[in-house]
C-alpha cells in the first residue's frame, strides 16, 4: 500500500486539494475510490470506520486519518516538507487565505456547481444568491493576486492549493473567469507546476455513469 491513501472521488473540489498537492509534491500515495453520488459517504459504515461527518476527503497516513482538507494540506506540508510557510507571518496569512477559501470561496462555488451541473435544478434564486457570493469571492481574489504570482509568497503554498480547487470546472459552475484576469493567469501558473493533473484526470470516477 501507498504511504498515503487519499479517499476521494473525482468530482470533488475538496479532495482535489490534496490529491494535487501529493501529486505535484511527487508522493507515493494512492486514490481510493468513494461513491458519493450513490449515497456511499452517507452509509452508516463509511461514517463508523472512515469519517464521522460523512465527508471526503479523508487521508490515511500509517496510524493517522485525517479530515477536512484544510487540516491534510497543513499534515501535508510538515510530512513532504513542502508548500508550507517560512515565517510565522507566511504561516497566518496562509491560514487567513485557507479559512476565507472555506468560508467564501469553495464553499459558494462548490453548491453553486452541484445545483446546476449535477442536481440541475435549473436557474432558481437559491443558484443567483450562490452565484452571487461566489463572484464577490473571486472578485476579492483576483485583486489581491494583481502583482503578485501567487496568493501568499512569490512560490506555490497550501494557500494557493486551497482556493484554486473547485476553480478548474468553469463550464460547470457557469461563471466565466475571464472576467478575472489576474486569477486566470495565477491559474495557468497552477497549470504550468510540473506534475499538474485536471481532477478528472487525477482522482477516479470521472464520468459519471451515463454522462460519457
Amino acid at each position: 500500500m501507498a504511504e498515503f491513501v487519499l479517499h476521494c472521488f473525482a468530482q470533488s473540489g475538496y479532495s482535489y486539494k490534496v490529491a494535487l498537492m501529493l501529486q505535484l509534491a511527487g508522493a507515493d500515495w494512492e486514490p481510493r475510490f468513494v461513491d458519493f453520488f450513490n449515497g456511499a459517504t452517507r452509509s452508516p459504515e463509511f461514517r463508523e470506520t472512515v469519517n464521522e461527518m460523512g465527508e471526503v476527503p479523508v487521508l490515511e497516513h500509517g496510524h493517522l486519518r485525517l479530515t477536512q482538507s484544510g487540516v491534510i494540506l497543513d499534515h501535508l506540508t510538515d510530512e513532504l516538507g513542502l508548500f508550507g510557510a517560512h515565517s510565522e507571518d507566511e504561516a497566518r496569512e496562509i491560514l487567513r487565505w485557507v479559512l476565507f477559501d472555506n468560508h467564501k470561496l469553495s464553499s459558494y462555488t462548490a453548491t453553486l456547481r452541484y445545483l446546476r451541473h449535477f442536481a440541475r435544478t435549473g436557474e432558481t434564486p437559491v443558484t443567483a444568491f450562490f452565484e452571487a457570493r461566489a463572484k464577490s469571492a473571486l472578485a476579492i481574489l483576483d485583486k489581491h493576486l494583481t502583482g503578485r504570482q501567487f496568493v501568499v509568497a512569490n512560490r506555490l503554498t497550501t494557500a494557493d492549493l486551497s482556493l484554486c480547487g473547485y476553480l478548474f470546472w468553469p463550464e460547470e459552475t457557469g461563471i466565466d473567469l475571464a472576467a478575472y484576469p489576474d486569477l486566470t493567469a495565477w491559474l495557468d501558473r497552477i497549470r504550468s507546476q510540473p506534475g499538474w493533473s485536471h481532477p478528472y484526470d487525477l482522482m477516479p470516477g470521472h464520468p459519471l455513469p451515463g454522462t460519457a
